[in-house]
């Protein structure tokens, strides 16, 4: 377990983030949308609907885990105010920005044929560690990771910057379809983000479904 003074470099944020990225879902997500009388979960709301990603979020929290996480998805504050400004319509350009704003999920509202987007983690945990990623790729979408590992060793760069291209393999007007991606480096760290996508023939029709 770290120290109290280990801790105190980490910001909000930062603890924020190792909840929500260490937090589990049991394989193939089973036991967690079922409920005590063996039915699949609803979420709250008019109309019912069952529940998804967007209801429960990244999973249970495992505060053990949020508290030596392995790897971050660091973002700094500049870069908020800079996204904040783009959902005002404040500048130009903000399409790709917004999607890779480096945070702990990955959610591409209008995919057409395919579209990459990056995130950077920090590793946190030991000096030296490599970590392989397991891809849960949302139903209808072909997902491609580069690089699918990463390497840190003492004295070279505690970040890594890895590209996810999603393509869609039906061209259908669809909702949202969920997946994740896993950074485990097969032993104490296993690190797991959501996808949600959603496939689209136009914009106009994505405007209005």
């Amino acid at each position: 377990m770290r120290t109290k003074k280990d801790r105190r470099k980490y910001s909000k944020y930062l603890v924020t983030i190792c909840i929500r990225q260490t937090s589990s879902l049991l394989k193939l997500l089973a036991a967690s949308v079922i409920d005590s009388f063996g039915m699949l979960i609803q979420a709250e709301g008019v109309p019912r609907k069952l529940a998804d990603p967007f209801d429960f979020g990244g999973g249970h929290m495992d505060p053990n885990r949020a508290i030596d996480p392995g790897l971050v998805y660091d973002v700094d504050a500049k870069e908020y105010n800079k996204f904040f400004n783009c959902t005002l319509g404040l500048l130009d350009g903000c399409e790709s920005y917004q999607l890779n704003l480096n945070l702990p999920s990955i959610v591409v509202p209008t995919l057409k044929d395919n579209a990459t987007v990056s995130r950077t983690v920090t590793n946190v945990g030991p000096v030296e560690a490599t970590y392989r990623v397991v891809v849960e790729a949302p139903a209808g979408v072909a997902v491609l990771m580069e690089p699918s590992i990463i390497s840190f060793t003492r004295g070279g760069s505690t970040r890594a910057t890895f590209r996810v291209t999603l393509t869609a393999k039906q061209r259908v007007q669809g909702g949202y379809s969920f997946g994740s991606i896993t950074w485990s480096d097969g032993s104490a760290h296993s690190v797991r983000i959501p996808i949600a996508v959603r496939t689209v023939i136009q914009d106009f029709v994505s405007d209005t479904s």
